[in-house]
Order: C-alpha cells, then structure tokens, then sequence
C-alpha cells in the first residue's frame, strides 16, 4: 500500500503537471514559459522608487589599496605595522587620514569612512566579486552587478545609458550575470585622459552615412526585428533590439553626446581635477550623472603592491586624492552631492605587516571603504580596526550589509527577488542588513 500510496501521490503531481501543461499550451505558452511565470507569480516583489541617492558613482580601485596609507593609518603600531607614512588631521575633529591624502583631508566632513569591512576572499577574482555584486562567488550562478541591477530596476534617464563604465567594462563582474543582456554596462571605450584623442565608442554616425540614412536604416531594423521577434529566440532578439534601440538613442541625442565631451569643461575646471587619468574620469563621471546616467564604474590605478608600497603609493595616490577631493567639492558646489552617492571600494585591505620586499600581501579580513553624498552621514566614521589594523575592533561590516546599505539608498530593496535561470527567484542582496546608522536622519 505504501508503494501504492507514493505512486498515487506521484500521479497526482503528474497529472497537475500534465493539467499545467495543457493549460498553457491551450493559452500560448511554452513549458518553459509557464515555470517563468510560476516562478514570478512566488518572488518577493518590492517596487523600486528613486531613494535620496539619484545617481551612484563607483570608484573601484583594483589590486587591493592599503588601508594602512590612506583611510586608516596607524601611528602607535611599531614600525614594521605603522608603514612609511605618517598620519595628519582631517577636518573632522579626532579622524586621521594618511598624510598621502592631504586635499581629502581637508574635505572629510563630505563622507563617511567605514574601517571595517570585512570577508574572507584573499584571491583577486573572488574579492572582486564580492565587492561588484553583493555576493560570494558561486559556480552554479553568475549574479548580477550593482550597474545592472540599478538598469534593470530604473531603466534609462534622459535619453541616457543607466549605466556607463569609464573607460571599459573593469571585469567579468561588472556585467549582468543572471540578467538579461539589455542590462550591461555602456563602456566607454576610451581615456578621458587623453584629451586629444578621446572619442567614445558608438556615439557618432559611420563615415559616409548621413541622417537620412540613418532613419532608413533604423526603420529597415524595426521591420526585421517584428518578422523574428515570433521566432523561439525572441527573448535574444528582444535583448538585441533593445542594444540597437539604446544605440539610435545615443547616437541621436544630442544631450547624449553633450554629457560625453569634455570639450564643454572650461580648462580651470580640468585643472583643478588633474588632466591625468584619475583627474579626468572623476570629471567624466561627473559629467554623466549630471546629465542623467544612474550608475558610473570608473576605476584608477593599480594597487596590489606587494612590493615597495612607499614608491607605488606615492605614484599613485596625489593624483587620486586631488581628484576625488575635487569631485566631492565640485558635487557639492552644484547642489548634486546630496543626490549623488559616491562610493570608494577596492577588493581587500593589505596585511598589517611589511613584508620583506616592502610591501603589504592580501587581506581580506579588514579593509576600508568609503561612501559620500546621497543622504550618507557627513564627516562620520563606522566601524575600526584593531591597533595593528589586522581585524575589525567594532561595528564589522560584511558585504552584504554594504551592498543592502547602497541598494536602499538608491530606492531599492535588496531582498526583492528577481529571476534567475531555473526560473530560480534569487534575492538582489541575500543576508545582511541595511546600516541605519550610516545614513543621515533628513534622508530618512
């Protein structure tokens, strides 16, 4: 009976299975189809609504930047911990910052630092990862990054890519992930730091063809694209015509092509940025999200020092400090820092020890970041590290309580549920919490 009993329950499932079958067959809908719609129908939904942050600005910085000579330097560790540097004082009564950065410290009541971070990923690729998505890495899903995330969420503004890398898409995690392809990144293309030569890619017409036809070309598109749109690929055709539609767009606005010149700066304005790479992309991402663009990645510099730290860190950072301080001010002068969230983060920490070729070696076990604008506290510190800087002492600070704390102050709930392939319902941010203490009560 026990036998029967399980076949019985077994052909019930079946039958309700085959009943769902037919059903969406009856109605035009493939298998497939039906467990997508399934699979929508049982996902956390939240709506997305634009929060006190308008835009985000992401400033990755790869290879790993010591925390020790920049965010939180450590002046009473012994030598070999306390690194080549010295620290000097902010604005901000009590907060130190390594004397590399001299204008950002002069500025620190713009941002909140946040010294304790932390995750266990000491490989490159994996802190990448972490810090791109929300999540650690898994070999059954690719997971979205915060660009696509915020495209698939709010879409285009102003005749604008939602999300724009400066110069080029900087990894694999950068991308869409489980999503679809219509939500990756616009890349650049080029320097913003070449001056003379910079052009972005695809934001001008192909020699020798001019408005008229260009239109043909675009209605000739239209006809084509609605013939196999009823064809078994049209999820993939549907993504291409949304690259094409995004394309046209770019190309023939106007507004577009304004965001992305940087012959439109006065020459004071560029150098009082830097006209380096550091200096020019922080100008470029200015430019963009105050012409509409939600999320712009740029990334600066090369840090994995793990060798002589004191002349990589000195090549590196005055460039970088000049033009972040910058950015903050020229944000805050326009009115745009208050609905700009700016962010700082790179994949780890380095280790609290010097090494014996003078550098530091991964460390994922304590790191800094730093978030400014977009209804954050202002001239703020979360969190420390321990007197050698090799753990966090208070307030640790996991990935995804990070990444939740960004989400929610772009107007988006990170435990909604978007579909992954299966259908598979997967939450934007799984874990973690919203840091309520980072951001400012008007913002609440």
């Amino acid at each position: 009976m026990k036998g029967c009993s399980s076949f019985f329950n077994s052909g019930l499932a079946n039958r309700r299975e085959f009943l769902q079958v037919g059903f969406a067959g009856g109605v035009g809908l493939s298998l497939p189809e039906l467990l997508k719609v399934e699979a929508n129908a049982q996902a956390k939904f939240y709506e997305s609504k634009e929060g006190a942050a308008k835009s985000l600005i992401h400033i990755y910085l790869p290879g790993g930047m010591a925390h020790q000579e920049t965010w939180d330097p450590k002046p009473y560790a012994p030598s070999e911990y306390r690194g080549p540097y010295k620290a000097i004082n902010t604005n901000v009564d009590g907060l130190q910052f390594s004397e590399n950065f001299k204008n950002l410290a002069k500025v620190a009541d713009k941002m909140t630092v946040i010294r304790s971070m932390t995750h266990g990923e000491a490989a490159h690729e994996r802190g990448t990862h972490n810090m791109f998505t929300g999540y650690k890495p898994s070999p059954a899903i690719d997971f979205p990054s915060f660009g696509s995330v915020i495209s698939h969420e709010f879409g285009p503004r102003k005749n604008l890519p939602p999300y724009v890398c400066v110069p080029n898409t900087p990894n694999e995690f950068a991308g869409t992930g489980y999503l679809s392809s219509m939500y990756g990144p616009f890349s650049v293309g080029s320097d913003p730091a070449d001056l003379k030569n910079f052009k972005v890619r695809d934001l001008t017409l192909p020699s020798g063809v001019d408005g008229a036809r260009f239109e043909r070309r675009r209605t000739l598109l239209e006809a084509v694209d609605s013939h196999f749109r009823n064809m078994e690929q049209a999820d993939q055709i549907d993504a291409m015509d949304s690259f094409y539609q995004k394309a046209y767009s770019l190309i023939g606005s106007a507004e577009a092509r304004d965001a992305f010149d940087l012959t439109k700066e006065d020459e004071k304005v560029k150098e009082r940025y830097g006209k380096n790479q550091a200096g020019m992309r922080m100008l470029l991402s200015r430019r963009l999200v105050e012409s509409g663009v939600r999320l712009v990645t740029m990334t600066y510099g090369s840090w994995d020092h793990h060798d002589k730290i004191k002349d990589n860190i000195g090549r590196q950072v005055p460039d970088f400090d000049k033009a972040l301080a910058t950015l903050l001010t020229d944000l805050d002068e326009r009115g745009l820092l208050d609905s700009t969230l700016v962010m700082v983060s790179s994949e780890f920490g380095r280790t609290p020890k010097i090494n014996k070729t003078d550098g530091r070696d991964h460390w994922p076990r304590v790191f800094s970041t730093m978030l400014a604008g977009g209804g954050i506290k202002r001239g703020f510190v979360y969190g420390s590290s321990d007197s050698l800087a090799s753990e966090p002492d208070t307030n640790p600070v996991d990935v995804e309580s990070f990444a939740k704390t960004v989400y929610h102050q772009l107007g988006i709930n990170a435990d909604k549920e978007l579909i992954a392939p299966g259908p598979r319902p997967m939450e934007i941010v799984d874990g973690g919490s919203v840091i309520e203490e980072l951001i400012a009560k008007s913002s609440v």
